[in-house]
């Protein structure tokens, strides 16, 4: 007779024996284990890279907030870019810079003070000046170019021209050259009020141009030739 226990041991061993050793598993079931330690390894690596770092910041929108309080501290300097964008009124918008003398040119209403004050305050001069002509004008200015020495040996044309453009300075270049560089006069222009703001030293020298006499009477007597660092501005009409 046997021993319940020695029963017991006998279909363990059996058992034990009916299952296959590693190397006789059959070739699909060896397989099935690579994808299954695939996807929990996976997952193991998802968790870690979606875990924040001690220390690391987890807002989205933590350095385009930072970078916005900067923009809106930033002080304007000569040669400077800014685009000038006026609601509803692609006539009064532009992209210009900040002259030698610290100012810019705007359509309508001319000269503006900027070198020194925020893109902000810039605007709102340029719509409480503005308002006397335009109803409620919305105004926002955007500084798109930062100065650099780099560019102390550029020509800017801003105003009534085709193109407001900032070209390299080419010896022998005239007033004539800048504005066809520019694409010429527009039809708003007041192209005899035309002048070359030139820095000399630590003052600033303004020369009148009538470019209206070169364009139309082949009159080149103003036809002043140019220097690095000038600014031609052409006018704008009043109506």
């Amino acid at each position: 007779m046997y021993l319940r226990s020695d029963i017991s041991d006998e279909a363990a061993a059996l058992r034990l024996s009916r299952i296959p050793l590693r190397n006789d598993r059959p070739k699909d079931d060896n397989m099935n284990w690579k994808p299954v330690f695939a996807v929990v390894a996976g997952a193991a690596l998802s968790a870690c890279a979606m875990a924040p770092m001690q220390g690391e910041s987890t807002v989205p929108h933590a350095k385009p907030a930072v970078a916005r309080r900067k923009a809106e501290r930033y002080r304007l300097a000569v040669a400077d870019v800014i685009k000038i964008s006026v609601w509803h009124n692609k006539g009064l918008s532009e992209t210009v810079p900040v002259r030698p003398d610290g100012r810019v040119s705007v359509p309508l209403i001319g000269g503006v003070s900027a070198a020194g004050l925020t893109p902000s305050h810039v605007a709102q001069e340029i719509r409480t000046r503005l308002s006397y002509y335009v109803r409620d004008p919305q105004v926002t200015v955007i500084v798109t170019k930062i100065s650099d020495d780099s560019y102390s040996d550029r020509v800017r044309i801003t105003g009534a021209v085709e193109h407001p453009v900032s070209v390299s300075y080419e010896p022998g270049m005239t007033v004539l050259d800048a504005v066809l560089d520019a694409g010429g006069i527009n039809s708003f222009a007041a192209p005899n009020s035309t002048e070359i703001h030139r820095r000399v030293g630590d003052r600033e020298r303004v020369i009148h141009v009538h470019l209206g006499s070169i364009l139309k009477d082949g009159r080149l007597g103003t036809d002043y030739r140019l220097r690095p660092g000038d600014v031609v501005t052409v006018p704008q009409r009043l109506f």
